[in-house]
């Protein structure tokens, strides 16, 4: 599939800002197709402005925004819970961020139980769902502290806020991929990974995301 030209900009722009870049010319960005053409219909329709350096305008940044939180989620969808090779989920999801209508997007978000960032670490945009936070749907993965007490769930990404808390847990076993069951919720957070009980501050167990096991 090729992807759009302005897609692939706007893309582009959006990791260069997140990351604290400046792009002094569309000739900078390396992409496929008439990057010109594409960039110059961009322009006209004042997504982004080209001076000094390339910006994304309101509108450009909105779209970008979009492009880059269905990547993302797609990410998570293909290699965290449905565990397919890294290589292949890279690939799908770059062809998904250019496929999924809006509503699809917040429907996968709902099931993924709006995870904050990606496989990589990065922050995955917030959607209108994220916000209401429906649970109209049933997620697919869901915090630690909200499962059943005595349900086991299969841990499928640790978002912390500090890489001492996310140490801590691999110490005792807690990555992605072990099996954990939650045994109290107050006074603080236990739960059990193999045969070791842990007792976590409860943000811990908030960012201890997990897809249930029957």
């Amino acid at each position: 599939m090729i992807h759009p030209a302005g897609d692939e900009i706007l893309e582009r722009l959006w990791y260069a800002k997140e990351e604290g870049r400046t792009i002094a010319s569309i000739a900078e960005l390396p992409l496929n197709g008439d990057t010109a053409q594409a960039a110059d219909a961009l322009i006209a329709s004042h997504q982004i402005r080209c001076g000094k350096t390339v910006e994304l305008l309101p509108e450009g940044e909105e779209r970008a925004r979009g492009i880059v939180r269905r990547h993302r989620l797609s990410e998570i969808l293909f290699a965290q819970v449905l565990e397919v090779d890294p290589h292949d989920a890279e690939q799908s999801a770059c062809e998904f961020e250019h496929m999924l209508t809006e509503r699809v997007v917040d429907r996968v978000c709902t099931f993924l139980g709006h995870p904050p960032s990606c496989p990589h670490g990065k922050t995955i945009p917030q959607g209108s769902c994220c916000r209401v936070y429906s649970r109209t749907v049933e997620p697919l993965i869901t915090r630690l502290v909200d499962l059943p007490l005595g349900t086991t769930g299969c841990v499928v990404f640790i978002a912390p806020r500090s890489v001492q808390r996310l140490n801590r847990l691999a110490a005792f076993g807690v990555v992605p991929g072990s099996e954990v069951r939650l045994i109290e919720r107050l006074p603080s957070v236990v739960l059990a990974c193999g045969q070791t009980s842990i007792a976590v501050e409860d943000e811990i167990g908030r960012e201890i995301y997990v897809r249930p096991m029957a």
